[in-house]
């Protein structure tokens, strides 16, 4: 067949656009492994109870889960006396930054505790352009695999900055608009942090706009919930109504029940979701197995009505003869007194290092002050991350029993040093499965795993991992049962799991026969 030099030349464009759109976003080449485990417990993801068998890993694929035989070519790796799994996916992580670094790209704290998988931007807060944040992942290369959400309080921030006040419609539009390009970008839902600035400023149907956008994309509306303490309850209602009016499904992140004034809610809320899910709502949480959460001293102890505006205003506003006074006595009020500093503890301040690892409390006493003139202090000079204790072992416990939450970090990528941040960065997944499972039996063991594998999939709707299937990729933990525990503390934080024996990311040895290897084998995840 003849063809015109315009129609020669139309299939020459289209040729050129087809490689170029398979370039975009295309599967990295697949590693040369061929590996047998032998005689391995296997934990196939679903929750169902754990057999003996073989699994065989060719290339970034899962190839056999069952019996298997001769391999030709293959590494055989006696595997008796251990267990395998799906890597862990963690749903909730602030690993963004830290991702993009030359050596926090490795996310080696994750990889070291077995997780093959981050979700980014969450609690509102992340890279806006979708796109540019992947490409860079994509051009230096990534330790796990990386899905993104669409952050409320990154978007709000570009159009209205810190404003405290509804958005006009203009910029309502303007908002609806970066939210639908991140989704055609590839992000996988919106989240907000309704207690961090901007977000915190915003009304239910600002974020039920946005979430319709993301909906429309068949994405998912992740929350850290407007409170988490004695308006628990409402805070989850919020939520609930925000999935009703858009078409998202819910997810609520890192769930607790936080200060004295929550302590016992925790029934009440998983009560309040249970009946929303038996109504037919998509609802699910995830949970960091710790009595303490960390975030900044300002989003725990300051208002939020005295946070708007620029950092320069808000230090001003502290020293105002009017305002100052107030701000201070609702913080007093909130701290408790004296004694009520020893529940925060200074994880990071760049202004005195030395605070990194004490409390409030024992800060004041060794400075000779009260501990809000610390407090004021700090928040005068940039701020710092604090460690806060403020949950119950049994509103934990409940939490963790629940078949629709999931395991899941909210921290970042670590690295040792003078810091003493939270230890999730470093031990959720090994504490979720070796304490409360293993030793404590608080769970199942195929319970715990699948709420860090098979759970976590289903709720993004992951179609090809969380689960231990021919055909599946191959993202794997193989881990000692006897000594897979967390050893990272809060006063030493800064220590990686222990157990652990292999951890393949697409197929790739990020740890091989205990030894981490410094592997880039995971991938930019996006939402189609």
């Amino acid at each position: 067949m003849r063809r015109s030099a315009n129609t020669r030349a139309l299939f020459a464009l289209l040729a050129t656009c087809g490689s170029q759109l398979f370039a975009y976003g295309a599967e990295p080449k697949a590693p040369d492994t061929n590996v047998v485990f032998r005689n391995v417990t296997i934990y196939d993801g679903t929750g169902a109870k754990p057999a003996k068998g073989d699994v065989h890993i060719k290339g970034d694929k899962i190839a056999t889960v069952g019996t298997v035989g001769k391999v030709a070519g293959a590494q055989e790796v006696d595997a008796d006396g251990l267990a395998i799994c799906p890597g862990f996916i963690d749903l909730h992580t602030h690993c963004d930054p830290g991702l993009t670094g030359k050596t926090g790209r490795f996310n080696k704290n994750y990889v070291a505790q077995g997780c093959t998988l981050a979700v980014t931007g969450n609690c509102g807060s992340g890279p806006v352009d979708v796109g540019a944040f992947f490409k860079k992942l994509e051009e230096g290369g990534v330790g796990t695999n990386v899905i993104h959400l669409a952050p409320h309080n990154g978007i709000r921030s570009e159009v209205m900055k810190n404003a405290n006040r509804p958005p006009t419609a203009d910029e309502l539009r303007k908002m609806e608009q970066l939210t639908d390009q991140a989704m055609r970008d590839g992000a996988w839902g919106l989240s907000t942090g309704l207690i961090y600035n901007p977000g915190t400023y915003s009304k239910t149907d600002e974020i039920v706009a946005l979430a319709k956008v993301a909906a429309k994309h068949g994405g998912l509306y992740a929350s850290h919930i407007r409170n988490e303490g004695g308006g628990l309850l409402g805070a989850i209602e919020e939520a609930l109504t925000i999935g009703k009016e858009s078409g998202c499904r819910v997810h609520v992140s890192h769930i607790k029940a936080s200060g004295k004034s929550a302590w016992g809610k925790s029934g009440d809320a998983v009560a309040l979701i249970e009946a929303a899910r038996k109504k037919g709502a998509e609802v699910t949480a995830d949970q960091y197995p710790y009595v303490a959460s960390s975030t900044s001293l300002r989003a725990t102890l300051v208002p939020a009505k005295y946070r708007e505006g620029t950092e320069k205003e808000y230090v001003a506003r502290l020293d105002d003869p009017q305002t100052g006074p107030k701000i201070k006595a609702d913080i007093e009020k909130d701290l408790g007194g004296r004694d009520g500093g020893t529940r925060i503890q200074i994880a990071r301040y760049a202004g005195n290092p030395k605070w990194q690892g004490k409390n409030l409390t024992a800060i004041a006493h060794d400075e000779k002050k009260e501990p809000i003139d610390i407090v004021l202090e700090i928040e005068r000079n940039g701020g710092a991350q604090v460690v806060n204790f403020g949950m119950t072992e049994e509103d934990v416990r409940l939490y963790m029993k629940q078949p629709w939450v999931a395991t899941a970090s909210d921290g970042g990528v670590q690295t040792p040093g003078a810091t003493v941040p939270h230890p999730r960065s470093y031990g959720t997944f090994p504490r979720k499965i070796g304490l409360y499972a293993i030793e404590e039996k608080i769970v199942p063991v195929e319970f715990a795993v699948r709420s860090a594998t098979g759970l976590p999939a289903d709720i993004l709707k992951l179609t090809d991992r969380g689960y231990l299937k021919p055909g599946y990729f191959a993202d794997i933990v193989v881990f000692d049962p006897n000594t897979f525990r967390d050893t990272a503390t809060f006063e030493k934080p800064h220590q990686y799991a222990a157990g652990l024996k292999w951890v393949l990311v697409n197929g790739h040895a990020a740890i091989k026969n205990g030894e981490y290897q410094e592997a880039l084998g995971g991938r930019v995840l996006r939402h189609r």
